[in-house]
C-alpha cells in the first residue's frame, strides 16, 4: 500500500466541549422569570383593555401555554453550552456538505438581515417600501441569472420549491383539461432525491431514467423510451449530485416538450453555473435555486432556507401571491391571483423568509455579474484541485471517471476499496472525522453508490484549507489499514459517542416535540 506523508499537518488535538446539558423545559423552575412585566396602569387597562376579552372565543387558548420559567443568565448559559457542542461553519473547515453548498456568509450581510428581524408582514405598504424595492430587485436578479421571466421567494426550502413547480405543473395541466392524462413525472437516479419525493406528493407516479453505466449521465434514447402522452414534467438537477454536469441536458429537454411535457430545472447545485449556463437556453420552463446555499445565506441549522422559484412567461398565472410590483413611483403587494382557480394561491405565509432574502440580495449587490461568474471559476478550480488531492489517496476512487466526465462543483467519491480491504464504512471514517473538528457528508438514502463520500468545497476555502481537510482524510483512511479499532469505534473527542439510530426509521418512536414526548415517554 502507497505509504501516505505523514509530515503534512493534521489536527490531532482537537477535543469538543461536553455538556450534561438537559433540554430547556426541564431546566424550568416554577416562578422563576428572566423578565419582570409590571401590571398595566389603570389608566392603560382603560384604554385598551387587557389584551384577551376582546379577542374571539376560538383565538383563545383553552389552557396556559407550557412555557419554560427561566432567567436570563441560565437561559444564556444554555445555549452558550449548546454551541459549544455543535460545529459550524465559523469553526471548521466546511467542505464536507456535499450538495449543500456551505459557504462564507459575509458577516455584514447578517448584520444587515437583524435590521429587518422585527418588521412585521403586515405593516402598512408606506412602512416597507425598502424591503419591497428589495425584494422587486431580487426578483429582477434572479431573472437575469436564471433567463425566466417571474421568480417567487415564498417557499420555505428547495424541496418546497421543487413541490412548488410540481403544483404548478399540476395546475398548468388542469388549465388545459389534460390533468387526468399526465399522470406521470420523469427524473434521473442521481438527481437530488426531492425531484422524485415531491411530485409523488403532488400525486404523480415517478419513473427513473437510469444512468448510462459509462457516463452516469441519462442516454437519450433511454429518455425517449420513458416519455410518453403521460408525462406531465421532466424534473432534473444539474450538475447532478454525483457532480456530473449533463453538456446535452437541452436535447432531453426538447425531447420532453415535443410530447407536450413540462421542463423543471433543480438548481440547488447552480453554484458550478453562475454567470455561465442559465435555464432558458437550456429551454427549462421552470427552475429554482436555493438562496440559502447558492447565494450564500447560511442553512441556519436546516432552516431558515427560501427556494426561489421561477417560470417562464406562460406559468406566471400559476405563481403564489402575493408578489411585488412597482408603478413608477410606490412598490406595492399584488394579491390578485391571476389563475384563481388552477394557480398555486400560498406555499408559505406571506412573502417567505424576508432575512435569508435580504442575505442573498446584498451578497449579489456586492459581487455583481462579473463577481458571480468568480465565484463560479473558483468553485470549479476548488473542486478540480480537492478532486486531484481526493484520488491521490489509497482505497478512494470516483465512478464513470473515463478522463471526459469532469465533476464541477463537487464530487461523490467512493471508498468501497477500503471498506473490501478493512471492513470499515464511509459512515465510520465520518465518525472519525468528528475527533478532528471536521465532517463529511456520505450521500443521500439509499446508497446508489458504494460507500460514498460527498464533498463540495465552494469558492470560499482556500488552497491550504483544501489541503488540511484532505490531509485529515487520509490520515483517517491510513488508520483504517493500520489501526482500524480506533476508527470504528469513533468518535472519541466529540460530545456524543456512537447513536444507535435504528429508531428514526421507526415513526412511532419519534417524538418532535417536549408535549409529544411527554404524551409518549413520561
Amino acid at each position: 500500500m502507497k505509504r501516505i506523508d505523514r509530515s503534512k499537518k493534521v489536527r490531532t488535538g482537537f477535543h469538543q466541549a461536553k455538556w450534561d446539558e438537559p433540554i430547556i423545559f426541564e431546566l424550568s423552575t416554577p416562578g422563576e422569570r428572566g423578565v419582570s412585566v409590571p401590571k398595566a396602569s389603570a389608566a392603560v387597562a382603560a384604554a385598551v383593555g387587557d389584551g384577551i376579552s376582546d379577542l374571539p372565543d376560538h383565538l383563545k387558548r383553552k389552557e396556559r401555554v407550557n412555557l419554560p420559567e427561566i432567567s436570563q443568565n441560565r437561559v444564556l448559559r444554555h445555549y452558550m453550552r449548546l454551541s459549544q457542542m455543535t460545529l459550524g461553519a465559523d469553526v471548521n473547515i466546511e467542505i464536507g456538505q456535499g450538495t449543500c453548498t456551505m459557504k462564507y456568509s459575509p458577516k455584514v450581510n447578517e448584520q444587515l438581515a437583524r435590521l429587518v428581524a422585527d418588521m412585521h408582514p403586515l405593516q402598512d405598504e408606506d412602512t416597507v417600501q425598502g424591503m419591497l424595492q428589495m425584494y422587486y430587485e431580487m426578483d429582477l436578479y434572479m431573472r437575469e441569472i436564471s433567463g425566466l421571466d417571474k421568480f417567487t421567494f415564498q417557499p420555505g426550502g428547495g424541496s418546497q420549491a421543487i413541490f412548488l413547480m410540481a403544483s404548478m405543473v399540476r395546475g398548468y395541466f388542469e388549465s388545459i383539461g389534460e390533468a387526468d392524462q399526465r399522470t406521470e413525472v420523469i427524473t434521473t437516479l442521481y438527481s437530488h432525491p426531492s425531484d422524485a419525493a415531491a411530485p409523488a406528493v403532488t400525486g404523480y407516479d415517478i419513473v427513473y431514467v437510469q444512468p448510462d453505466p459509462d457516463t452516469g449521465l441519462p442516454d437519450l434514447e433511454a429518455f425517449k423510451a420513458v416519455c410518453s402522452e403521460k408525462t406531465a414534467a421532466f424534473m432534473v438537477a444539474n450538475p447532478e449530485d454525483t457532480g456530473l454536469f449533463n453538456g446535452h441536458i437541452k436535447e432531453l429537454v426538447d425531447y420532453a416538450h415535443s410530447v407536450g411535457a413540462l421542463c423543471c430545472y433543480d438548481q440547488a447545485n447552480g453554484n458550478a453555473v453562475l454567470g455561465v449556463a442559465r435555464a432558458k437556453e437550456a429551454g427549462f420552463d421552470m427552475c429554482h435555486f436555493n438562496l440559502h446555499k447558492t447565494f450564500s445565506s447560511p442553512h441556519g441549522c436546516s432552516g431558515p432556507a427560501c427556494g426561489a422559484a421561477g417560470v417562464v412567461e406562460k406559468l406566471i398565472p400559476f405563481l403564489p401571491v402575493p408578489s411585488v410590483e412597482f408603478d413608477g413611483k410606490k412598490y406595492r403587494l399584488e394579491c390578485d391571483f391571476a389563475d384563481e382557480e388552477h394557480g398555486v394561491s400560498k406555499v408559505r405565509a406571506f412573502m417567505g423568509v424576508a432575512p435569508v432574502v435580504l442575505r442573498a440580495y446584498c451578497w449579489i449587490r456586492m459581487l455583481g455579474p462579473n463577481g458571480l461568474w468568480q465565484v463560479t471559476k473558483t468553485a470549479v478550480l476548488n473542486n478540480n484541485y480537492l478532486f486531484k488531492r481526493m484520488m491521490s489517496i489509497p482505497g478512494i476512487s470516483a465512478y464513470y471517471e473515463d478522463g471526459n466526465n469532469q465533476r464541477v462543483e463537487q464530487c461523490r467519491y467512493t471508498m468501497e476499496q477500503v471498506t473490501k480491504d478493512t471492513g470499515i464504512t464511509s459512515g465510520d471514517v465520518q465518525r472519525r472525522m468528528m475527533d478532528f473538528g471536521m465532517h463529511f457528508w456520505t450521500s443521500h438514502h439509499p446508497y446508489y453508490l458504494p460507500e460514498p463520500i460527498t464533498l463540495e468545497p465552494t469558492e470560499s476555502p482556500s488552497k491550504k484549507d483544501i489541503d488540511e481537510y484532505v490531509d485529515t482524510v487520509a490520515h483517517i483512511i491510513q488508520e483504517c489499514y493500520q489501526t482500524p479499532d480506533i476508527v470504528k469505534a469513533a468518535p472519541h473527542r466529540s460530545t456524543i459517542h456512537q447513536v444507535d439510530e435504528r429508531w428514526m426509521d421507526d415513526p412511532d418512536g419519534w417524538a418532535i416535540t417536549w408535549k409529544i414526548y411527554n404524551r409518549k415517554y413520561k
